[in-house]
């Protein structure tokens, strides 16, 4: 039996989804693979392939879901449908918080504001779409892919169909790390052949306004470089003494804020330039001491540039910052000389090292053994996230060598994204064509086929990277890769295949009027994820 088919179907499907919040961490981000598992238990393809359904956990206590639903016990032709089910929080919503996971109650509400932008009253207006937190990002991908998983079940597809959807996409896509090693094993066991990789995240605009529908053959990557200046303290009194690593930082900003020459242009898409993070000193608490460290950390695009040539950039950056630290230093010094007497500032130059440096320094002065005490002590104290915790291994390595600050320190912290393209792929522009083709004869639709989605999303993770350098040079400079955290490139060598993206329509993203249009994405849309499924499937 067939329960979500329909518009009215999908739609209820979808607002069944949204109800379950959950934000990224959150116990409801456990509670709603299990819902998922309880919808697709009931199904009378899984009580009689119950092995064929699955839970599985990563280490924290969350599951990731897979569903596979085979053409024939023979089949191996294989397409994966990939999804996330976690959202971004909802403390944007203010008075409307407590709305924010009910779609229908949260539109009708919205339709009553008056405060709100033309734009936003003129789709309310409509009657066509559907407002609330995860409705395009992403339980609108979610709920078309149990669609077809339906389709499947009813012998729609001359193939296999396996349904993949993972936590934590909008943090540091553990999920989806988590599942490369199970899909290793789902396709060894069953001897699949996995054709392609369709994900449903949603069309991003590239403009306020853009009225065009998109289909991608790939994904935007994503580094997220850190600099850890390391000053050297003073009292207030004696300024001159030492040097503020806040100074530092700020001389850094300039150098990397919103800096032109990482901007990174492909045919119609650009890569906007970096901008901060984070920024902050690492004084805990208040006293007339200068702080000793500071850190930012910068968010870094990027389509095809080899990750070196990245590399490069963000060092030259930090050069320049501490080139011109030093400059203002020493004249602020000749300034205060001509109106204090006696007084001399002692030279001070700002070393400027990557991480992987740093650690070798250290084990060159203290031993392996001693540098690795340290860092498992530190490992069996955590209490900090990814990006607090990367910042301590640097700090307290940086403590061990002293002498060599001031200091500045280039590492690199999860999440890493790279870029991931099929725009080549033969069978890929095929099958985009055809598509295309399509929607433009069945329902008059032009539909634009963009290489990157700009989004960031787990494509990356299963995607053929579209720059040929190797990530040494980013892992050995995270300290976590020496602590935990491993980035699996051999698994995702193994499972590179072809990728693409046709996703629903929607608008504002991760914000409070986060909105989904209901004709494209529940009419037209199905035939059409149906038709690219075909297409994927068909022998070459």
């Amino acid at each position: 039996m067939k329960n979500w088919q329909s518009k009215e179907e999908l739609t209820e499907l979808v607002c069944s989804l949204v109800n379950q919040q959950s934000i990224t961490g959150s116990n409801a981000e456990i509670a709603l693979p299990e819902y998922l598992h309880h919808l697709l238990a009931q199904k009378s393809y899984f009580q009689n392939h119950p092995s064929n359904l699955n839970l599985h956990p990563l280490e924290d206590g969350r599951h990731l879901l897979t569903a596979l639903v085979k053409g024939n016990e023979n089949t191996k032709e294989t397409v994966i449908l990939l999804s996330h089910f976690d959202v971004v929080g909802v403390e944007d919503y203010g008075s409307l918080e407590n709305l924010a996971f009910h779609p229908k109650e949260l539109t009708k509400e919205m339709a009553q504001m008056k405060e709100l932008t033309e734009a936003v009253q003129d789709d309310l207006a409509s009657g066509d779409w559907l407002f609330g937190r995860g409705t395009m990002d992403m339980k609108a991908g979610l709920a078309l892919h149990l669609s077809m998983l339906e389709k499947a079940i009813a012998g729609e597809f001359d193939g296999n169909i396996l349904l993949l959807t993972v936590p934590d996409e909008e943090v540091n896509s553990q999920g989806m790390l988590a599942a490369l090693p199970v899909l290793k094993q789902l396709k060894d066991k069953g001897d699949l052949t996995f054709k392609a990789c369709l994900n449903g995240e949603p069309m991003f605009t590239k403009y306020p306004g853009d009225p065009a529908k998109y289909m991608y053959t790939g994904s935007i990557g994503k580094v997220l470089p850190g600099f850890y200046c390391y000053g050297k303290e003073s009292h207030v009194g004696e300024p001159f003494s030492g040097i503020n690593p806040n100074l530092m930082l700020s001389f850094l900003s300039q150098q990397l804020e919103l800096n032109e020459s990482f901007i990174e242009k492909i045919d119609d898409e650009v890569t906007p330039p970096p901008v901060s993070l984070m920024q902050r000193d690492l004084k805990e608490e208040y006293s007339v001491q200068t702080p000793h460290a500071a850190v930012a950390m910068y968010n870094v695009l990027y389509l095809k540039q080899p990750f070196n040539e990245i590399n490069e950039k963000l060092l030259d950056g930090a050069r320049k910052a501490a080139r011109n630290t030093e400059t203002y230093v020493s004249q602020k010094a000749a300034s205060f000389a001509e109106i204090g007497s006696e007084f001399t500032m002692p030279a001070s130059n700002i070393n400027v090292m990557m991480y992987e440096e740093l650690y070798t320094e250290a084990v060159k002065r203290y031993g392996e053994e001693e540098i690795t005490r340290r860092q498992n002590l530190l490992v069996r104290q955590r209490e900090k996230g990814d990006r607090d915790f990367s910042t301590l291994l640097v700090q307290d390595l940086a403590s061990m060598c002293k002498d060599l600050t001031p200091l500045i320190v280039l590492f690199y912290s999860p999440p890493f994204y790279p870029a991931v393209s099929s725009h080549d792929d033969p069978a890929i522009k095929k099958v985009m064509n055809y598509i295309k083709n399509y929607t433009k004869t069945n329902h008059a639709i032009d539909l634009t086929v963009s290489e990157f989605f700009t989004g960031l999303s787990d494509l990356s993770f299963v995607g053929p990277a579209s720059s040929k350098s190797r990530l040494q040079q980013l892992t050995t400079n995270m300290p976590l890769q020496h602590n935990g955290f491993v980035f699996p490139e051999d698994v995702m060598e193994q499972l590179t295949m072809p990728i693409l993206n046709i996703g629903p329509l929607g608008k504002d993203p991760h914000q409070w009027t986060e909105r989904l249009e209901l004709t494209y994405s529940f009419e037209y849309l199905p035939t059409i994820l149906t038709e690219a499924i075909h297409q994927l499937l068909l022998n070459e």
